[in-house]
């Protein structure tokens, strides 16, 4: 999502942890009459398991609107062995990440950003077991978590360098700068220091923190601003850290907050170095207008408990703030749609105490016809546009609301998208607020683009009210409609979206782009806009003696700055236009994203960090990249991998059968058909296994170490007797009783341990999980992979059905990605296939139809009629499959499986 058109209060946040740890593996420390190595009394206290972190410093500079941080920080292992060092650094998901450097033993280990795909290249076996090795995660709502794990040699320093940037979002009439801070141990040089430069002048600052109280916070902090420039610092003694007199732990622990906002004394803030220019744009005493508000809310039946009752809260809070010169109307929309008045209404006190009324006590009905909802919620508005006197003039403004996909009436996002911008047909924005972790904000995303609104996720947790309210405050008071920020054609280029539907009281729009050469005299800016009952227009011309100045100021900071905020404010706008491109115009605008990205070192979407120098066990170095949307909190996730600096490491060189995996894996999938790689024949064989729902089928089984995977068949419980229907898989089992690990997988469910009642994940979650020597990553709405150390590697492919579908069912799919490590004696439907077989065919030959082709096969002693014919893999497609080519063995597979199929049916899944 664009980064400009994010909603959030948190607009630069970092979270600084540093923890030192005991090394996985390393000698104890000295016992008895050993002692350990001799340490100053001064620094006595900030040790911790042998580890001083000698600074930690967090520098912001803000030019502009332009944020650029640099966090550092110096560790001192003093201990006579390795130590693992943690270091944790939370940034918002809207900042790229330009810069991370690793100091040690007099060298430097430096990132270096490329594309995407040739990065994760050489991580292939890291995402094959189920392990994430990238060092950035998905952290809360807005933020992202990066954590490298280090060991830090004997007596050894570490420096860590990280910088990431962003551009500051105005809202509600204040820009906002929160630093997490979470050192979980004393530092002897603590500092952060922030540094704002704004052309325009400051006209208010201020700093807090939730750690320590008003008093104590006046007394630490250091804030000063004057004219353009602001200072804000805080450095506290170690004394001061120190949760008591007494004591080596630390208070540090909570948010270190600034917020400001500019002067506005002039209506232009234009600013240009270089060629390149910024724009800001947010006139000051303006009256606010009247707007014309629909609100389309979801009262689908997956709406039911906290979610509805905290919609209604908010609704009738919403209704209560609303200005009596306000018109609104509620569109409520399940199986069947239904409007409140079906027209707009003024906000009278009586007009508001009765749609208050209505709101509390409408009921939740079906599904979720969301087409019909929002196109009800459109002609509405558009009627009053048409018919009414007066609200012409008005903002209108539509307000969706929704938990979930649509399944009633249209439900093919296509054309719910085409029809939604056939009705608005650019007149007003649709502003999208999505609830919960399950809706496909995606989609949502893409439709507020489209119609000149904005998406956002409301959170589904205790302060959801609170989180309707505060977007609905954003959007409450608008100044402007039909806002065009116009440039001279012939000298700029490359602009940023300049053409907005509304401006809302306290945000700010911002514009930036380029200057032609030699252009820069002819430079200026024109606004023109719709105010309340009369046109805005204005021009914009370069102060050419002020901008002198400034860079005489801020010198080459300034230029940089303005460069870098065009950059990514482009990279950020293109990142949103990709969402709804295709095919050959999707390329294009990838390719140059890319290049921008890489030209101005940006961690994008399409680029990702490496980090050559230093390994993990398994030999990958660390890599550094933007973590999917959606992902889940940290703790679902699963461990980080610990690096080892090169004067500490041993690396051995990674296996190629583990890192390399064929096109074509073993497996069984839809009616159950098996599909039995062979690659030392390059070919693939196939064969049906018929039986009835209800049987449980043994697919692996290891007898050395107890290792099994079997399935469960489902399928249309009212067929004829005697008629064969399709079965499918639709129960798992995968236990390993070494560990004492189980698995129960289904379409609905995943479950861990469930014969001890262990916990249930569902497939709209997305997770890691690890129990001794297995991982489970759970891949949301998509498989879920099993890794098994000096075991195997399973994928099971989920499949939901859509309706109409001629299966009856949701059903699963189930793949070796990886068995060599298996024993021998490994057996099963699938397993007895783990290692190497021969056989022949020959007497190619017309089959029963024109196209399929019989021949004979010889196979352990059995000479059988077999059919080329096509089977579909789904292992890396789950949805459409790929086409497999392959010899069908008929009469399920008899004389190919070791046995009669019935041997293979087992009690249980497990």
């Amino acid at each position: 999502m664009d980064g400009a058109m994010r909603l959030r209060l948190l607009l630069c946040v970092s979270l600084l942890t540093l923890q030192a740890m005991p090394a996985r593996g390393s000698p104890k420390r000295p016992k008895g009459n050993e002692r350990p190595p001799a340490q100053a009394p001064a620094t006595s206290h900030l040790t911790v398991n042998g580890v001083i972190i000698r600074s930690l410093k967090v520098n912001c500079k803000v030019t502009s609107r332009f944020a650029h941080y640099v966090i550092t920080s110096q560790v001192v292992n003093t201990a006579d062995t390795a130590k693992e060092v943690v270091f944790d650094v939370e940034i918002p998901k809207t900042a790229f990440i330009s810069d991370f450097a690793i100091t040690a033993n007099g060298k430097a280990f430096i990132g270096d950003i490329k594309e995407r795909a040739t990065a994760w290249k050489q991580y292939r076996k890291a995402a094959i077991s189920g392990e994430n090795a990238g060092l950035v995660r998905a952290s809360g709502r807005t933020m992202e978590q990066f954590t490298i794990r280090l060991f830090a040699g004997p007596q050894s320093k570490v420096m860590f360098r990280l910088t990431y940037e962003e551009v500051l979002k105005r809202i509600l009439t204040q820009y906002n700068i929160v630093i997490k801070v979470k050192p979980r141990q004393l530092v002897q040089h603590f500092e952060i220091d922030v540094d704002i430069f704004e052309p325009q002048g400051i006209s208010k600052l201020d700093a807090e923190m939730s750690f320590l109280s008003k008093e104590q916070a006046t007394k630490l902090i250091k804030k000063s601003f004057s004219g353009k420039e602001g200072h804000v610092l805080f450095r506290p003694t170690v004394g001061q850290q120190q949760s008591c007199p007494t004591c080596s732990t630390t208070l540090l622990n909570g948010d270190f907050k600034v917020t400001y906002d500019v002067k506005r004394e002039k209506p232009c803030d234009l600013l240009v170095s270089g060629n390149h220019f910024a724009h800001f744009f947010a006139p000051q005493n303006l009256t606010h207008l009247n707007k014309n508000l629909v609100f389309v809310i979801d009262i689908s039946t997956s709406m039911e408990g906290q979610k509805v009752k905290q919609t209604k809260e908010a609704l009738l809070k919403i209704l209560g703030d609303m200005r009596p010169g306000d018109y609104f109307d509620l569109v409520l929309f399940g199986t069947e749609v239904r409007s409140w008045r079906g027209s707009l209404v003024q906000a009278s006190t009586a007009n508001v105490l009765a749609a208050q009324d209505f709101i509390r006590r409408f009921s939740l009905a079906g599904a979720t016809n969301m087409n019909g909802g929002l196109l009800q919620g459109i002609e509405i508005l558009n009627k009053a546009r048409e018919s009414v006197p007066g609200l012409s003039n008005h903002a209108p403004i539509l307000i969706m609301l929704t938990d979930g996909e649509p399944t009633e009436g249209v439900t093919d996002r296509g054309q719910i998208l085409k029809n939604v911008r056939s009705a608005i047909r650019g007149k007003f924005p649709l502003y999208n607020l999505g609830f919960g972790h399950d809706v496909n904000l995606n989609f949502l995303e893409l439709m507020s683009m489209e119609n000149n609104g904005r998406a956002q996720r409301i959170y589904q947790d205790h302060d959801a009210t609170q989180q309707l309210q505060g977007f609905y405050d954003q959007v409450a008071n608008p100044l402007l409609v039909d806002v065009e920020l116009q440039y001279p054609q012939d000298t700029v280029s490359a602009l940023t979206q300049h053409s907005h539907k509304q401006h809302y009281a306290g945000s700010e729009i911002v514009v930036a782009g380029r200057i032609a050469d030699n252009k820069r005299s002819n430079f200026k800016a024109e606004v023109q806009a719709h105010g309340e009952r009369q046109e805005f227009k204005i021009t914009c011309l370069v102060d050419e003696e002020e901008m002198k100045k400034l860079l005489q100021e801020r010198g080459h900071m300034l230029e940089n700055h303005v460069e870098r905020l065009w950059a990514y404010l482009t990279i950020q706008e293109l990142l949103a236009k990709r969402m709804k491109m295709e095919g050959e115009e999707k390329e294009k605008l990838s390719a140059k994203i890319l290049q921008m990205s890489l030209a101005y070192q940006f961690v994008t979407p399409l680029t990702s960090m490496t980090m050559r120098g230093m390994v993990d066990e398994d030999g990958l170095s660390p890599i550094i990249d933007k973590p999917e949307e959606g992902s889940l909190p940290l703790e679902m996730q699963g461990p980080r991998r610990t690096f080892v600096l090169p004067a500490e490491q041993q690396p051995s060189p990674p296996d190629p059968d583990v890192t390399k995996l064929p096109n074509v894996v073993t497996g069984v999938d839809t009616d159950p058909h098996f599909i039995i790689h062979v690659p030392q024949k390059e070919d693939t064989l196939c064969f049906n296994i018929n039986e009835e729902p209800g049987v449980v089928l043994s697919l692996v089984q290891d007898p050395n170490t107890g290792f099994s995977v079997n399935g469960q068949l489902i399928g249309n419980k009212a067929r004829s007797p005697g008629q064969h229907e399709g079965t499918y898989f639709g129960r798992l089992g995968i236990a390993n009783p070494v560990t004492g690990f189980q698995l129960e997988v289904t379409p609905q469910n995943i479950t861990l341990n469930p014969g001890s009642g262990g916990p249930v994940f569902s497939w709209r979650d997305q997770a890691s999980l690890r129990q001794d020597e297995v991982v489970v990553t759970i891949n949301r709405k998509r498989n879920l992979v099993v890794s098994v150390e000096d075991g195997g590697t399973f994928e099971v492919v989920l499949h939901r059905v859509w309706k109409g579908s001629a299966i009856p069912q949701d059903f699963l799919g189930f793949y070796v990605l990886d068995s060599h490590r298996m024993s021998a004696r490994t057996h099963g439907l699938l397993g007895q296939f783990f290692h190497p077989f021969d056989y022949k065919v020959s007497d190619l030959r017309p089959g029963s139809g024109p196209t399929k082709t019989d021949a004979t096969m010889v196979v352990k002693n059995h000479q059988l009629t077999v059919t080329r014919g096509l089977q579909k893999d789904y292992s890396n497609d789950p949805r459409h499959g790929t086409e497999v080519t392959c010899w069908f063995v008929h009469n399920n597979g008899a004389g190919l499986i070791d046995g009669i199929h019935t041997d293979y049916i087992v009690p249980d899944i497990f």
